[in-house]
């Protein structure tokens, strides 16, 4: 062993039994009686502070801010559909929803995602023609009835957004209703409104089974595209 670490042994435990000295010689300063004072009532050790983790929030409601970027999107749509069938370019059309869905405080990048799914990634081939501007299928109630025609594309944005408040909330749009059936669903519903999108089961889609969920289906990919 060398000088260096013999020196250092030793004053490490000069010090520690320092501290065990001033500790006896504290304790024989206590009387008897706060002696056993102290063993029948021991101080409160204090507890550590345990922050909860902030919550986030339930990205399945219809209503609340967007996670996906606008970019995000578009990506996910011309991956899949590299030609979609619009009146506007893809970019504009996932403006339109972002700022609409701003408006009435509706998630637009899951309102957009309901659109592929309803589209077909905008390739149609169903009843809904792309010259209804018609990306959610309104008022097209079985395999003969074309549904509702809406001047621009950002008119067919509008009546989607607020077709999807009708069901989500008690507030009046901001913007003059466009939706053919929005005071339908009020008229229907009331006060029963829907928080989430597994909600919309049964309702904008019947008999809907895993509708709601196949929406966040697609949103999940957008995340990940």
């Amino acid at each position: 062993m060398d000088k260096a670490s013999v020196s250092t042994e030793r004053t490490y435990n000069t010090g520690n039994t320092k501290v065990k000295l001033e500790k006896k010689a504290s304790d024989k300063k206590k009387s008897f009686a706060e002696r056993i004072e102290a063993i029948l009532h021991p101080e409160p050790v204090e507890e550590p502070v345990v922050v909860a983790p902030r919550a986030v929030s339930n990205e399945m409601n219809i209503m609340g801010s967007p996670v996906a970027t606008q970019e995000q999107c578009v990506r996910y749509l011309l991956k899949n559909n590299p030609h979609p069938l619009l009146n506007t370019s893809p970019e504009e059309l996932v403006s339109y929803y972002y700022e609409e869905a701003a408006l009435e405080g509706i998630r637009p990048d899951i309102a957009f995602a309901q659109a592929l799914k309803e589209t077909g990634f905008f390739s149609y081939g169903g009843t809904v023609v792309p010259a209804q501007n018609n990306y959610c299928g309104l008022g097209t109630t079985s395999a003969t009835v074309k549904g509702a025609f809406f001047d621009s594309p950002r008119v067919g944005v509008r009546a989607h957004i607020q077709h999807l408040l009708a069901y989500a909330s008690t507030k009046y749009p901001e913007t003059p209703v466009v939706d053919p059936r929005y005071s339908l669903v009020r008229g229907v519903y009331g006060d029963d409104t829907l928080g989430q999108w597994q909600d919309l089961n049964g309702r904008w889609a019947v008999p809907g089974v895993g509708y709601g969920q196949s929406i966040l289906d697609y949103y999940h990919a957008i995340l990940n595209s």
